[in-house]
């Protein structure tokens, strides 16, 4: 009898342990970035007041490709010697960070 009890108390504590295993759940975080849709312009089409920037940030920068966005935000490639780098300015000439 006292191996009856024993048997189902062991049993009866597996199913709690197994219970309160499967409860917790994994919480899963999703983050999507999107990303503007750039065009590429001329040089010729790149503002005054960003190429200043650009020359003044970037002492002997080539600009090599730009790109706009409907928000006429600009994407800049550039090279300095023989360094070649990306960066990003409004059409006043601020940097952006993106």
């Amino acid at each position: 009898m006292k191996n009856l009890i024993l048997s189902a108390a062991i049993l009866l504590g597996m199913m709690s342990i197994d219970a309160n295993a499967s409860t917790h759940a994994k919480e899963i975080k999703t983050s999507i970035s999107v990303q503007t849709e750039y065009t590429e312009v001329t040089a010729d089409a790149v503002p005054a007041a960003v190429k200043t920037a650009l020359q003044t940030a970037y002492p002997g920068a080539k600009l090599d490709k730009a790109f706009v966005n409907e928000k006429k935000e600009y994407k800049l490639e550039i090279s300095v010697g023989d360094q070649k780098a990306t960066v990003y300015s409004d059409v006043n000439g601020n940097w952006l960070k993106i």
